[in-house]
């Protein structure tokens, strides 16, 4: 019988399988080819961990777990930043190297990111059209599954009831599948809980940073692919910055920000 091998850092990381993940469609391959594969691979990685982080965070605000759930949103908005930071690093591709081998995608586009569409709808940003845009398979799975189970600002709403705090039972008791909309009740309570609760008033501000740092890397992402395409359409379809645009400055947690200029 065969002992089995030994863990170490190469086969626990399953570095040899992961370095064989990127395969350039190019002639020669182009230079460019292999910094966008990288970057856009490992933006993949991290959507997937802050998906991992966020639904940490629902299970630790249902269990009231208040200290480890401000810890995993340190966390998530961390790799944010990171997030943002990487396209520092895209956007010294110059648009005529990304020419060299933009036609070689074909119809692949960022646009099909099942990830970041789940992310979307962790957020409460949800919509049908994305689940019918995505073909059927595991990814259609995974969005259909998020866009039915409740959000983060579910768990939220949720662990406000638990504290205490007279959250409308409309929206305790609201379809999970819909997108999040203002609710001048709500906001009542918020601003109670600002004057009142500064522990939880933090807990508020860290969805606010959420919220802001999402948009901010939109608002990258937009102007990374007008540095480098201009106003041509995206390679999936989408109208490309145009498209990008009409995201921008779409608050995920509306009731949070209405608030601001009554405190």
């Amino acid at each position: 019988m065969t002992a089995p091998e030994a863990v170490n850092y190469a086969n626990y990381l399953k570095i040899p399988e992961l370095l064989s993940l990127q395969s350039p469609r190019s002639d020669g391959p182009e230079h460019d080819e292999m910094l966008f594969i990288v970057i856009h691979q490992v933006y993949e990685l991290w959507f997937k961990q802050v998906l991992h982080e966020i639904d940490y965070v629902k299970r630790l605000l249902i269990a009231s777990d208040l200290p480890r759930a401000q810890h995993a949103f340190k966390r998530v908005l961390t790799i944010l930043k990171v997030l943002v930071a990487q396209l520092d690093i895209l956007e010294t591709m110059t648009p005529l190297e990304f020419l060299t081998f933009r036609e070689r995608l074909e119809s692949g586009s960022g646009f099909q990111s099942h990830q970041f569409r789940e992310l979307e709808f962790e957020l409460g940003l949800k919509s049908e059209g994305a689940i019918e845009r995505t073909p059927e398979g595991p990814a259609r799975e995974a969005l259909e599954a998020r866009w039915r189970s409740p959000t983060l600002w579910d768990a939220f709403l949720r662990y406000l009831s638990s504290e205490g705090y007279a959250v409308p039972e409309a929206l305790l008791a609201r379809d999970p599948s819909h997108a999040v909309e203002e609710s001048p009740e709500l906001q009542e309570v918020l601003i109670g809980l600002y004057r009142d609760d500064p522990r939880n008033a933090d807990l508020c501000e860290r969805l606010v940073d959420l919220d802001e740092g999402i948009q901010e890397w939109r608002y990258r992402h937009v102007k990374m692919v007008e540095r480098t395409i201009g106003t041509k359409p995206g390679t999936g379809g989408s109208a490309g910055a145009e498209y990008l645009r009409t995201t921008l400055f779409r608050a995920a947690f509306p009731d949070l920000w209405a608030i601001r200029s009554r405190l």
